[in-house]
């Protein structure tokens, strides 16, 4: 019997669909769905197997509807796969999985973009219980490495564009499965192959709401991202916060804007959206082109939207109100949109962007749900399901601090199981309270508007950003003695890395020094966190104690102060043409 089909007896016990249907019917009111909403008990759950398979694949409501669909701007090709479809091809990539030799507590790395073959893999290493590493594939073969050595992968699905960047990396047990290739000589499997085996999938046991399911690797205040551990209940449960934000109701017709390999693509491209039995909706395009998606989307009948802040101050540069569209919700996250973004899609097409706030280690926690009021610059406020304290770096409630999860009895299952640790030890989630490093201000209606990270990461274009990495990979050129890197203000991407940068002894301020050093960070970096800006100072502000004082650096490009002592000469990335081409990265993949 499965964990949502049990019979109701005399139990207090939540089922999952239970928790669903509730914030279905009060997707309109937020007081009761706060104040009622309880989250699924922590019962033996396999969300691809007991909800995708039993009631979306086999519901004669649902089985029918389109779950993906795909449109690719450039060959102008469609897919459309129903719930069903999904289901039974999922099956034969497990057994094609299974048949390789993963088991269950197996990690893989799951390096597509957004094709047929992501969705499969993901639903299908759920059903086998193997852990997913999600990555971009604009990572580096040295950025790869890492994810292999931590994340222990035991295998790698990969499309054909990525192969090449195996070749140093080593590991000859690793399981290589190639997507649209013929397998070759250097050990990779064809993923077409998975087409062979049976549609049927049996599992090996039950599914443990604890089980491992995603690691993610994630910026922060180390030089090396972290490894964010989530189960098989964190995020597929947890996501019925993200779908209640976002509106979604069965059958609509979902697309979010977002690149794979990143959380919020699972939040709004897969969990949120079927958890509501709505249709994923994606549109691939060579170079972003906002009139071309614009047009789809109302040709299409897609009805919600989710897009980052980047997307949006892109849309509004065309005429919206000429485009006919069918949506019902949009929404924004990532960072705060700015009241003329908001101002200008209303007056086009009478609706209102809805902010929202989450992180890699959550799902979505605070947000303009539908039907509250909604106010320009916030966040919104907590959703069902998580308690919430603004606290001060001793604990105490306060207007403006940290924003904190309340545990124990309150523990929201959104949230991850914790950062997990060379030796598999899991940090940061245990305790009373969990402390997200975001600071935010809190009005008398509680209502949450974001103030910054107390650890400096910043968002460009919606990639959260470490400066300790970024400042890591600085120090290993020659030229360099000292970096300290800062968000630097840009009108599409809201900001860009720049590194203000104290030469070593004998190195030349000049363009020639500047070139080299971007030319080391284009070797080390991916596209969507490079350091586009380069100051050369002769001092770095620092506090008695020694440590930098990126605060005063921020304020400095916050507020364009060019007449301060501690500036320097600047190099931009653009004043290098041989950079240019091909070297310009993604902006969530909009610039290719």
């Amino acid at each position: 019997m499965s964990a949502i089909s049990r019979e109701h007896d005399a139990s207090p016990m939540t089922t999952f669909q239970e928790a669903r249907t509730f914030l279905l019917k009060h997707r309109m009111d937020y007081e009761k769905a706060v104040a009622d909403f309880r989250w699924p008990d922590p019962v033996p759950f396999n969300w691809a197997l007991d909800w995708f398979d039993a009631e979306l694949a086999r519901n004669p409501e649902s089985k029918d509807r389109a779950a993906l669909w795909i449109v690719d701007a450039a060959s102008k090709k469609e897919a459309k796969l129903s719930f069903d479809t999904l289901s039974r091809r999922s099956n034969r990539v497990a057994n094609f999985l299974r048949a390789q030799g993963l088991k269950r507590g197996d990690h893989l790395l799951l390096l597509l973009g957004n094709v047929l073959p992501l969705w499969e893999t993901m639903l299908a290493a759920m059903k086998l219980g193997v852990v997913v590493i999600p990555a971009t594939t604009l990572l580096t073969p040295a950025e790869l490495r890492d994810r292999l050595d931590r994340g222990r992968a035991k295998a790698v699905v990969a499309s054909q564009d990525q192969v090449a960047k195996f070749e140093s990396l080593g590991g000859e047990q690793l399981i290589r499965i190639v997507v649209n290739a013929s397998a070759n000589e250097n050990g990779w499997l064809s993923y077409e192959q998975a087409a062979d085996f049976p549609e049927v999938f049996t599992p090996d046991g039950p599914t443990k709401p604890d089980d491992p399911l995603l690691l993610y690797f994630t910026s922060g205040t180390t030089a090396k991202p972290k490894l964010v551990r989530h189960s098989q209940r964190s995020y597929p449960v947890g996501g019925l916060s993200t779908m209640y934000w976002l509106g979604l109701q069965p059958g609509d017709v979902h697309l979010n804007i977002s690149s794979a390999g990143w959380a919020k693509h699972a939040w709004s491209c897969f969990f949120a959206p079927w958890n509501a039995g709505a249709t994923v909706f994606v549109i691939n395009q060579p170079r972003f082109d906002a009139k071309g998606l614009l047009a789809t989307v109302g040709r299409c009948g897609v009805t919600t939207m989710c897009a980052p802040p980047t997307v949006w101050r892109l849309f509004i540069q065309e005429k919206l109100a000429s485009f006919k569209v069918s949506l019902r919700e949009v929404c924004g996250a990532g960072e705060p949109l700015n009241p003329e973004v908001i101002d200008q899609v209303r007056a086009a097409w009478g609706l209102i962007i809805r902010d929202g706030y989450g992180q890699t280690e959550t799902t979505a926690l605070a947000g303009n749900s539908p039907g509250q009021k909604v106010k320009v610059g916030s966040m919104g406020r907590p959703l069902p399901g998580y308690r919430v304290q603004i606290t001060d770096i001793d604990g105490h409630v306060t207007k403006e601090g940290e924003v904190t999860l309340l545990l124990g009895a309150e523990r929201p299952a959104g949230l991850m199981q914790g950062y997990q640790g060379e030796d598999g030890r899991l940090s940061g989630a245990n305790g009373e309270r969990y402390r997200s490093g975001d600071v935010v201000f809190a009005d008398a209606d509680g209502y949450l508007t974001f103030v910054g990270r107390s650890d400096d990461v910043f968002k460009s274009s919606d990639y959260r950003i470490s400066p300790f990495e970024l400042e890591s990979i600085l120090l290993e050129h020659e030229s360099v003695a000292e970096a300290a890197v800062v968000p630097s203000p840009d009108p599409i991407r809201l900001a860009v890395p720049k590194a203000y940068v104290l030469l070593a002894a004998g190195a030349e301020c000049s363009g020639k020094t500047a070139l080299s050093i971007f030319r080391h960070l284009h070797a080390r970096l991916a596209p969507f966190k490079r350091i586009r800006r380069i100051e050369f100072v002769t001092e770095l502000p620092k506090t008695i104690s020694g440590k930098i004082r990126r605060v005063q650096l921020r304020r400095l490009e916050h507020d364009n102060v060019r007449d301060d002592p501690l500036r320097g000469a600047e190099f931009r990335e653009e004043d290098f043409p041989d950079l240019q081409e091909g070297a310009v990265g993604r902006v969530m993949e909009l610039d290719e």
